[in-house]
């Protein structure tokens, strides 16, 4: 059994969404109910690979132990907030990430302690929770709030990923009936529009992807790129919308993960649009940040300076994020040296503010965008290598 991958699943699934429904009309709470089903859909996936639950209950302890002890050391320290002590903590959360990263391209004999699926998303929910918790906006960690939110079985494997505290507004509040009718229809047809994204259109798609496979010429490399790059927008965001679908039926509003990309007129109009949890999450976790530290400290000389450093540090950690071998790497260096480009075209160019809201401008750019998009595809799939 998969996340919404196998017959197996979709039968489980109906059976715990009944429940849910008559709590939700009946105006009681969920998160109960949805966290003993989490924890339930959790194990059966993984009760094949045993090793790997045990490396998952592991990993839950150890977060959950790190952030209460960070949490009440923080308390602790009022207003005087130790550095030192928040960049530790915050690196041995992130650190169970990083030895699986390091295992995948060791071949696992090293460091296969914490490889399981999911293991990156469980990851940055419990980070931002230490960063949180750091700048002080969470004084209170409970610990059937932090398995709620970390262990939703509907985002387990691939997100969206989501906020503690936007998450726990809807994880415990007590909907009306009207409220939750609304919420079921919503949840009914983003669940089954991504049931046809990805096993209707994302499989057409991907004969494309077989057709082109192994490409010897520059047209078949530009063939494999589109359909590659258009077959991970139906599969990915294909099963963002389950996920998505899965949240609402159980109360959560699950962010969105994707709006219309290919629409995109520029990088950073791209970013705005694809896997905008992620995107949205290194922007305000690590590039942000980044660029506080940078103004405060008066590292670059200029403010465009500290951005475009800071698009390519973002950039390059997020495809260490993906993994840590040449294309993921790659995928990240290019797209944050695009954006440092754009960041810096958009403000120093005089054509670009004269025309930019121009149609054949637009039009234009739309068209350069694209390719982009699509070639940086080709590197993420590792064709290039």
């Amino acid at each position: 059994m998969s996340f919404f991958g196998s017959i197996s699943f979709f039968l489980l699934l109906i059976l715990v969404f009944i429940p849910a429904i008559v709590l939700g009309f009946t105006g009681r709470s969920l998160q109960g109910y949805r966290t003993a089903v989490s924890i339930l859909i959790i194990g059966v996936v993984f009760w094949p690979d045993k090793i790997h639950l045990a490396y998952l209950i592991a990993f839950y302890l150890l977060e959950f132990f790190l952030i209460k002890l960070y949490l009440k050391l923080r308390l602790s320290q009022g207003e005087n907030r130790n550095t030192a002590i928040y960049r530790s903590f915050l690196f041995l959360v992130i650190l169970p990430l990083i030895l699986c990263k390091i295992s995948e391209i060791a071949g696992g004999a090293s460091f296969s302690l914490f490889q399981f699926l999911g293991i990156s998303y469980l990851t940055f929910r419990a980070a931002q929770i230490i960063i949180e918790i750091y700048d002080g906006i969470i004084r209170e960690v409970k610990w059937l709030d932090f398995t709620d939110f970390l262990l939703l079985f509907s985002t387990f494997s691939c997100g969206p990923i989501d906020r503690s505290r936007r998450y726990l507004e809807d994880g415990k509040k007590r909907y009306t009936r009207e409220e939750y009718l609304d919420l079921l229809g919503n949840g009914i047809l983003k669940f089954l529009i991504g049931v046809l994204y990805k096993f209707v259109l994302a499989a057409l798609v991907h004969r494309g992807v077989g057709f082109f496979q192994d490409p010897q010429s520059f047209l078949e490399y530009v063939g494999y790129s589109y359909c590659y790059g258009i077959y991970l927008f139906f599969d990915f965001a294909g099963y963002s919308l389950m996920a998505i679908g899965s949240g609402y039926l159980f109360g959560i509003r699950v962010p969105e993960n994707f709006k219309r990309p290919f629409a995109s007129v520029d990088m950073k109009d791209f970013w705005n649009r694809w896997h905008m949890t992620l995107s949205f999450w290194f922007r305000d976790f690590l590039f942000s940040r980044f660029m506080m530290l940078a103004i405060k400290g008066k590292w670059f000389t200029s403010r465009l300076t500290g951005a475009s450093i800071g698009f390519i540090l973002n950039m390059a950690v997020m495809g260490a994020w993906h993994g840590l071998t040449a294309n993921y790497l790659l995928y990240g260096l290019y797209h944050g040296v695009l954006l440092a480009l754009t960041e810096i075209y958009q403000k120093k160019s005089g054509f670009y503010k004269r025309n930019k809201k121009k149609i054949w401008y637009r039009t234009l750019s739309w068209l350069v965008t694209i390719n982009l998009i699509m070639f940086g595809f080709l590197l993420f799939s590792g064709a290039l290598i």
